[in-house]
Formats: C-alpha cells, structure tokens, sequence
C-alpha cells in the first residue's frame, strides 16, 4: 500500500495525521493527492456542503497591524470607514442572504476587539435578526473575554470567527500588536462561554509549507470544526501589495493536506476566492466543502447564484453543519 493510500484509510478511519506524514503528503503528485482528499471527503462529510456569507458590521481604522490588512490605519489602502451596523440594516440583509440559500450570515467588526458597549449594541442587532428570518448568526469581532462571549451567546449567536492567519513561528512576521497567544486565548473562551468557533488562515503571505501545516494541526488540536482557506489578495496600500498570489494548483494542494489533517472539518474556501480562475471548482473536488458567498470584507466576492449552480454541478447539498 503506498502512502496515500495508507494515510487516506488512516484519515477516514478517524485518524489525523502527524506532522511529519503531512510533509510528505505535501510533496505527493498533486492529482493523486487530491483524489484522496476528495474520498477522505465524501467517505467522512458526503455531500453536505456549507455556505456562508459575511457583512462588514464595522469598517476601517483598525488599531492593529496586520500586514495583509486594508482597514488597518496604519496602512493607506482607502477603504471607506463607518460605524456599526444598524439593527435594521443587519436584518434586511440577513433575510436577503437567507433567501438566496445562505446558512449562515456573519457580522464581522474591525478593530482589537470591541467594547463592552459595543457588545451589547451588537447584542441588539443579533436580536432583530433573529426576529426577521431564521438564517444561523456568526459573527467576527476581535480579542472578547468569556463574558462578551457568553452575552453574545445568550443573544443568539452561534458561532465565532477568529483566524490563527498562519503558524506561531510564522505569526510575528505577519502582526506585532497582538500576539498568537492572544489569538488561542480569545478562541479558548468562545469555546468556554459555549460558543462554536471557525478559525484558519491566509495563504501566500510568504509562510512555507509547513507553517501552513503547524496551523492545520493546531487547529486540529483546539477542535476546530470550520477551518476557513483564504488566499491571499495582495491589496495595494498595505505591506503586502507586491506579493505573488497564489496558482489553483497551490490551492487544491493547501485543501488538500488540510482535508488529511482534519478529515471531518468544514474546510472554507474564503476570501480571494473570486480571484481563482474557476472560483474554487477545482478546491472542491480537493477536499474543501464549504465557502464564503458574495462579498468579502473590502473586496468583492462571487454571486449567492454562482455558487449554488458550482454545488449543483458538483452534486452537493447546502446544509447546516454541526449545529
């Protein structure tokens, strides 16, 4: 039995793989590799497929410097500023999203974290959405204690985004005004207020292979069960603007390793997604089964449409996951 045949029963059988076998994963033929992916996929997932969509609840002159970033303000990259979103607003959209097939809608904030204030006011916001439609609400919204968690959870919300964005080793290169223990501390106590939490990272920010694999397995370790794949889109006005982006094939082969890392994982294809030459169809059939519809948060996305004929296509089914 060769190797990947022997680490795709391993996977499928409820196994992650190390480290070391992830390595040597990476370097396998890119067409057998993400053959398996796509067999640990069907054979642990099936068909069920998990589609969400993000608004930016709260935009621009973000304290931190991340390096990717377009609303850090430390950077000039000219993207509008605005306060947080309206109730109303937020629900409008909700509903739009729910009609268009969207499972889950995400508010997404920008800054360290927000304030005690501003978790109650966006404790409102989740409420009038869940009196306009029954779509499931995430949301995105910095460095929280246990406590906001526990408020926003007791408001409705499902489920916390925060990205790792890439390996510990890795991590000073990208941020320097928070660091990767904050990040791990601030998913700890989502976890702990009860709350789900979907976390990954950016590829192409000049991190190597096994950077990406460190964060793969550390996901793995925290029990992460929506692991996001974004793609870096090299946004002029920051650090980052001269940057490469990455090929499809990088791509399925990034999809690929993470399904062998985490076999039961919804792995999302995210943000710079619109960016590939065929929207991901290739990722998913790679091991990725979930995505970000429409819009990103300063960039725009691919249509709620688009996706749903990609996943027709593909024969899946777009269902809640884990929920």
């Amino acid at each position: 039995m060769c190797m990947i045949e022997r680490l795709t029963e391993k996977a499928i059988s409820g196994g992650g793989i190390d480290r070391a076998d992830a390595a040597e994963l990476a370097k396998a033929p890119l067409e057998e590799l993400c053959a398996a992916a796509d067999k640990i996929r069907r054979e642990v997932c099936g068909d069920i497929f998990d589609l969400c969509s993000i608004t930016n609840a709260k935009c621009g002159r973000c304290s931190e410097n991340c390096r990717y970033c377009a609303q850090s303000a430390h950077y000039n990259a000219g993207v509008e500023e605005y306060p947080l979103i309206d109730p109303k607003t937020a629900a409008r959209q909700a509903a739009e999203n729910e009609a268009a097939g969207i499972l889950r809608f995400s508010l997404v904030t920008s800054g360290k974290k927000l304030s005690d204030e501003e978790v109650g006011k966006v404790c409102e916001v989740i409420h009038e959405i869940k009196k306009s439609c029954g779509i499931s609400v995430c949301g995105s919204f910095g460095l929280l204690s246990r406590d906001q968690f526990s408020r926003l959870k007791d408001a409705g919300l499902s489920r916390v985004h925060n990205n790792l964005e890439t390996s510990r080793r890795y991590f000073p290169y990208i941020c320097t005004t928070h660091t990767y223990d904050d990040k791990l501390n601030a998913i700890r106590a989502a976890q702990e207020a009860g709350l789900e939490v979907c976390s990954g990272g950016i590829m192409g920010l000049g991190e190597t292979m096994e950077d990406r694999i460190d964060m793969a397995v550390e996901l793995r370790e925290l029990g992460i069960r929506s692991v996001p794949v974004n793609m870096l889109n090299p946004i002029k006005g920051t650090p980052m603007e001269g940057r490469s982006m990455l090929t499809n094939d990088e791509m399925r082969r990034i999809c690929a390793v993470f399904r062998f890392i985490n076999p039961s994982a919804s792995i999302r294809l995210a943000g710079g997604r619109g960016l590939m030459e065929d929207k991901g169809e290739s990722c998913f059939r790679s091991g990725a089964n979930a995505a970000i519809t429409m819009n990103m948060l300063t960039t725009s996305g691919i249509t709620a449409g688009e996706d749903m004929d990609i996943l027709k296509r593909l024969n899946y089914r777009a269902v809640l996951k884990d929920e």
